[in-house]
């Protein structure tokens, strides 16, 4: 199936306006924001969509508000849509929306749906440093690139590797041994679109969810920015193991955590997955504490010494 990874996940809160500047404070463009919700997007046009916990129109929640009601994935064509009605109506309700996508419940109860992907290309920074051009000047700002990965925690992480892998063809990179399955979407070389921790039933729902930043450096940038605005952060910046992604973690009004990440590995079918028990040794290879900017001098010490 020519799954391509995320594209949306929605979002039912009791308040719009704290979720709308939250998002817009992290990097995402508003687009069409009222107070029953709104669309904020990264570059390429992946995004939140923000609702009211109330709208009808929401796929009902399966916990309190504010709650993801959605994840909405982005698919190749016609025929992949056609793929994944004809897999999963075998045993379950499907619908199909008037543009063609195609929606349903996975094991967990979890909505989910498809769509042809409708993403904007992204012309790529350079990376490599360009002759007279500084790779950093004062006011620069770093900006969400394309949604990367949703984490739910679920009762039995093994249960939803089955059904992700067996109906929808995603495709385990590693393993957490006792806590769950990353997983890539089949069409797709990051090393995951999702990750399941296994957690006792009450506890069901979004960890975390990620987008991807150009680069380390943005992650650093967005991080720094989004602490001065007063967000509170609880872990990063770091680099993990399983992925390698830059990552730096923060609370948000939506009921779950949220991350920037960046540089994470690719993989195909040639990659053979890791397990290991989840440590604080095996959950990072880098972690930082930030600090107060200072200056070098006589008597002067950096903040902490």
């Amino acid at each position: 199936m020519q799954i391509l990874g995320l594209e949306e996940l929605v979002f039912g809160v009791d308040e719009v306006a704290s979720a709308a500047k939250f998002l817009v404070d992290y990097g995402l463009t508003a687009v069409d924001v009222s107070a029953a919700g709104g669309r904020f997007e990264a570059a390429d046009g992946s995004a939140v969509v923000v609702r009211l916990s109330s709208d009808p129109a929401l796929p009902e929640g399966l916990g309190k508000s504010p709650a993801i009601r959605e994840t909405v994935y982005a698919v190749a064509d016609a025929a992949t849509l056609d793929q994944i009605e004809a897999e999963i109506s075998k045993d379950r309700v499907v619908t199909r929306g008037a543009d063609g996508s195609v929606a349903l419940r996975d094991d967990f109860g979890f909505a989910l749906r498809f769509q042809i992907s409708r993403r904007r290309p992204v012309k790529p920074a350079p990376l490599e440093p360009q002759l007279n051009v500084p790779g950093v000047l004062p006011g620069m700002e770093a900006k969400p690139v394309t949604l990367s990965h949703v984490v739910y925690f679920v009762p039995d992480s093994a249960r939803a590797e089955a059904f992700y892998r067996d109906r929808l063809g995603f495709v385990t990179t590693d393993t957490f041994e006792n806590v769950g399955p990353f997983m890539r979407a089949p069409a797709q070389a990051d090393h995951h679109a999702v990750f399941f921790i296994q957690t006792p039933p009450f506890m069901q729902g979004v960890e975390h969810f990620t987008f991807h930043m150009h680069s380390a450096g943005d992650v650093l940038l967005a991080g720094q920015a989004f602490v001065q605005k007063g967000y509170k952060s609880f872990w990063g910046p770091g680099r993990h193991i399983f992925g390698s992604n830059w990552f730096w973690y923060f609370n948000s009004p939506l009921g779950c955590n949220i991350e920037y990440d960046a540089e994470m590995d690719q993989h195909d079918e040639t990659w053979t997955g890791r397990t290991s028990p989840m440590t604080p040794e095996t959950a990072q290879i880098l972690l930082f504490a930030g600090a107060e900017k200072w200056i070098p001098g006589p008597g002067k010490k950096p903040p902490g010494v």
